[in-house]
């Protein structure tokens, strides 16, 4: 471990313990720089702000070709998995599904941050928890109620409503609010996406846990007609029986990435700078992306001189053709979605199955577009 320079508390400071941001100081402190990340939480993890579903690792490799070394990235523990699935249900308005191969995880997602977080403190990053950034000013990171912290980059990772994000980024970005229960029950071995007017815009989802289900739905509030995500959510869960443990509720940026991920020494990263994915709303595996490129740059930079602008030119390359596939498939989907249910269930089809698939995996649609 060395300091750059001793007149700052640490090299790096990053805002936010989540999957972003501790991906960012483990692959920072592995570089050997002095890490500090700030978090308001109290353990880091909870609550609960996800539908916990995430690919596989081989999954991952064949939706993102171009990411390298993905099993040093994601090295998801056994007690962080709550089930293991291999089927996906795409669900019209007629409840009859499109059934695809998909191997992936169902998080126990508290489990799973914590995991990460621990990773990062055994490449000797340092965390403050129970605290809250109040604003951000040149080099200093401000906490509520008193307190600062200094260090030569500051990486916020705090999500779209961050203190960075909020303050020096004007540009705006499309939030769909998303809420979920938590149910007891037994629901089957495949995870399910539902789409049409029980969740205007978005989708509903229910993915098969260990024990219950992770059971929820986002959507667009311009196609709400007037029906709060409340009234949605409580018709879609009403369709399946057990009694509720947990509901979370958030809401996530769904326009893709913002233009610049670095301005200065800040730095921006996961949610904050829109690292989910507009057509599925993959997020926790895509911010992890982001959080090695950043941690990587941050090491370079302070080694080698290497511009911290690199970050960008390096996410681009590893996800940039996913992204764009991604951002096309989210806005003919917002014009599909706007048909009524009849429409919809007659495009749900064995003709349109491998169209329908591509779009939902941000694959190009080479006959369309």
């Amino acid at each position: 471990m060395f300091k750059i320079s001793q007149k700052f508390d640490a090299d790096v400071i990053v805002i936010g313990g989540g999957p972003a941001g501790s991906t960012v100081a483990r692959y920072a402190a592995e570089g050997g720089l002095d890490v500090i990340v700030i978090d308001g939480r109290d353990p880091i993890g909870s609550p609960l702000q996800c539908g916990e579903l995430v690919p596989t690792n081989e999954e991952m490799k064949r939706l993102c070709p171009d990411v390298p070394d993905v099993d040093d990235l994601y090295q998801t523990p056994d007690h962080a998995i709550s089930r293991t699935v291999d089927k996906m249900h795409l669900v019209p308005p007629s409840g009859k599904p499109l059934v695809y191969d998909f191997e992936g995880y169902v998080l126990n997602r508290v489990a799973h941050d914590e995991f990460l977080v621990d990773l990062a403190k055994k490449s000797g990053a340092k965390y403050i928890v129970g605290k809250r950034v109040k604003i951000v000013k040149d080099n200093d990171v401000i906490i509520r109620g008193g307190g600062k912290y200094s260090a030569k980059i500051i990486v916020d990772a705090g999500g779209h409503n961050g203190p960075i994000r909020r303050e020096y980024w004007n540009e705006k970005s499309l939030k769909i609010p998303v809420k979920f229960v938590l149910m007891d029950g037994d629901f089957g071995d495949a995870v399910e996406l539902h789409f049409g007017s029980m969740a205007p815009g978005g989708y509903a989802w229910m993915f098969p846990k260990g024990q219950g289900a992770n059971i929820g739905l986002g959507i667009q509030r311009n196609f709400s007609k007037k029906k709060s995500l409340n009234e949605y959510t409580e018709e879609f869960v009403s369709k399946y029986k057990g009694d509720i443990t947990f509901t979370g509720a958030g809401s996530l940026p769904m326009s893709g990435t913002v233009k610049k991920f670095v301005k200065g020494n800040y730095m921006i990263v996961g949610d904050a700078a829109g690292m989910v994915l507009p057509s599925n709303g993959a997020g926790i595996t895509i911010a992890m992306i982001g959080g090695r490129i950043a941690g990587q740059v941050i090491c370079e930079h302070f080694k080698d001189g290497v511009s911290l602008n690199e970050y960008e030119k390096r996410w681009k390359k590893q996800m940039g053709k996913v992204m764009r596939n991604s951002k096309v498939s989210f806005k003919l989907g917002s014009i599909m979605f706007r048909l009524p249910d009849f429409m919809l269930n007659m495009l749900f089809n064995r003709l349109t199955k491998g169209i329908i698939w591509r779009a939902v995996t941000c694959r190009r649609m080479l006959w369309i577009v």
